[in-house]
């Protein structure tokens, strides 16, 4: 297998011919590879990916040809629409890769992985909502006024009921919202400037900023900021931790941890009665080969994946639909500058390793082509900065191999440490030491399980590692995502990132500018400025596998999603068969 792939933008590599051999252990495995280079780097890294293909997946080629499985959407920012001549009820079954697995378990403010905001937002509902194109669309708050710059003026839908029969006051509104900005969780910090919530009408909520913040709205959006029943919770009848109280199209009927979650319509959300699908039953199944198993056999009718090679592997089958959806969410790779005596202190060594890393190859070979580069601004949101004018990308692959002679920082084996919950990490992390090889650094590949790599990489101070490999939610709002560049908001990355005045005033500018034009070009120089700094490098946007069974569902499916949720739109979701 031989997949070929052209670097992007402005950034050249000239043509060289160059005996490279690597050594590589995953699991256990050793691969030791002698590439003789007469194309782009690109090109050359295609025998090491057919190595680790091998290793992980039983020699299972990739799905397509570099540049992507062509894929018509049904209508525009749409990869399935539901077929609406279909009017039968009943039962859906969708199979997933993990559970929701939360320290405040099921209280949605504190939810911190886009699983957790799926299934809660199956419940709890927000006052507005993202559609196809990124764009703010009402939900309980049918609309909206801004007076000025920093005031929101929200009209509430007092019609809605939670699921115990009360009717939504606004109130549950303020109140929801208070709570969300005193409880110093992970979205808090994604609120903004917030400096007073108050009720100012029968149903009428007024927010005051202390200083305009563009990406308010689509912090609103998202489940962490749904509207809770604060009257139930004021009086302790309701335990957020353990139940879940909303106005959301579904009840929860039953929960099994790592095992399953079913849910019934809720009859009193917006004509309850009418939805398609009465039961959901949401299965966890952390084997991918099992989830496709499931799929072609009927026993699910629709499967989320993460393994690129899903597209291929079921794209044959009758009567089974397979979608790439594209997500904001990005893999990265974390280098260590806060480690002691380590080269990585030394920032001109880290954009030599960031410029040594070619996000179009880690695209083409280990996700054939199937996802796209991207900067810390996700490139699929409106507003992103471009990828091929970022400094790594004009840098030139020559200069990095002096950096790293001239430093000696190829004198030291560095570990590039990734945890096992999904093997295209260890994918990536092959191909990134082959990368950085090329420059004469020299890397070791450690897998770990979760746990080990949450406390090497977040919680030890300094971060117990060099490089890592991971990836961020990306959000629906370009600006919103920089701010885990800060690590006195982001926190989490205090072990292994520095503080940087400058970057940090970009960072805030990004998200008090209102202005479009204005904004694009501070996020521009934002991008420029924390690729430089080379601390947490963005790589490639993380695609989303979706396959349904045309026989089960006929489902309403996004190209683009900014929370994860590939059920966004199963209200329109539309059962096949009588």
């Amino acid at each position: 297998m031989i997949i070929q792939g052209a670097p992007i933008g402005g950034r050249r590599r000239p043509e060289r011919i160059a005996a490279v051999r690597a050594t590589t252990t995953v699991e256990g495995v050793t691969t030791v590879l002698i590439n003789q280079r007469t194309r782009s780097r690109a090109a050359a890294g295609a025998a090491i990916a057919l190595s680790l293909a091998c290793v992980l997946t039983s020699c299972a080629a990739p799905g397509s040809a570099p540049g992507g499985t062509e894929q018509t959407e049904a209508a525009p920012g749409f990869l399935a629409v539901a077929d609406e001549a279909l009017t039968g009820t009943g039962a859906l079954t969708v199979q997933l890769d993990y559970d929701t697995s939360e320290a405040d378990g099921l209280d949605p403010q504190t939810a911190q992985t886009d699983t957790s905001w799926m299934i809660m937002g199956l419940v709890y509902e927000t006052l507005v909502t993202t559609d196809e194109n990124f764009e703010i669309q009402p939900k309980l708050a049918t609309s909206w006024e801004q007076p000025d710059d920093t005031t929101y003026v929200f009209t509430i839908d007092t019609t809605a009921t939670f699921s115990n029969g009360r009717a939504l006051t606004v109130d549950d509104v303020v109140g929801s919202l208070e709570r969300q900005v005193a409880s110093m969780s992970v979205w808090s910090g994604q609120m903004g400037p917030v400096e007073s919530i108050e009720a100012t009408g029968d149903d009428q909520v007024t927010v005051k900023l202390g200083s305009p913040y563009a990406p308010f709205l689509a912090a609103l959006a998202n489940t962490p900021a749904a509207i809770l029943p604060m009257e139930e919770v004021n009086d302790g009848s309701v335990d957020l931790t353990t139940t879940m109280l909303g106005t959301g199209p579904y009840l929860v009927a039953d929960h099994r941890q790592d095992e399953s979650w079913t849910f019934t319509a809720n009859p009193d959300w917006h004509g309850g009665d009418n939805l398609a699908v009465q039961t959901l039953e949401l299965q966890i199944v952390d084997q991918e080969s099992t989830r496709q198993a499931a799929l072609r056999e009927g026993s699910t009718g629709m499967a989320k994946f993460v393994n690129i090679d899903s597209l291929s592997q079921l794209g044959g089958n009758e009567g089974l639909q397979i979608v790439k959806q594209t997500q904001s969410d990005l893999y990265y790779v974390l280098v260590n500058s806060q480690k002691p005596d380590s080269p990585l202190n030394d920032q001109d060594v880290r954009f030599a390793i960031n410029t040594a890393i070619d996000r179009q190859a880690i695209a083409d070979i280990v996700f054939a082509g199937e996802t796209t580069p991207t900067g810390i601004t996700p490139s699929n949101l409106p507003g992103a900065c471009r990828v091929d004018e970022l400094p790594s990308e004009q840098a030139a692959i020559e200069d990095a191999r002096a950096t790293i002679e001239e430093t000696g920082a190829g004198d030291v084996e560095l570990d590039l440490i990734v945890d096992t919950s999904n093997p295209v990490m260890a994918q990536i992390a092959q191909l990134v030491q082959q990368q950085l090889a090329e420059i004469g650094v020299t890397v070791r590949i450690e897998q770990v399980d979760t746990a080990t790599y949450s406390e090497r990489v977040f919680s030890a101070q300094p971060g117990d590692f060099d490089l890592s490999i991971s990836w961020f939610a990306g959000y629906s709002d370009p600006s919103m995502v920089t701010k885990w560049w800060n690590p006195e908001q982001a926190f989490f990355n205090v072990g292994f990132t520095g503080v940087h005045e400058d970057l940090n005033a970009l960072i805030a500018e990004g998200a008090s500018e209102t202005d479009p034009d204005a904004r694009a070009e501070v996020l521009t120089e934002l991008c420029a400025s924390a690729d430089e700094y080379a601390e947490m490098v963005p790589l490639v946007h993380r695609p989303s596998i979706i396959g349904f069974d045309t026989a089960a569902v006929s489902p309403t499916i996004q190209s683009n999603e900014g929370y994860g949720n590939i059920l966004r739109n199963i209200a329109d979701y539309r059962i096949a068969g009588e």
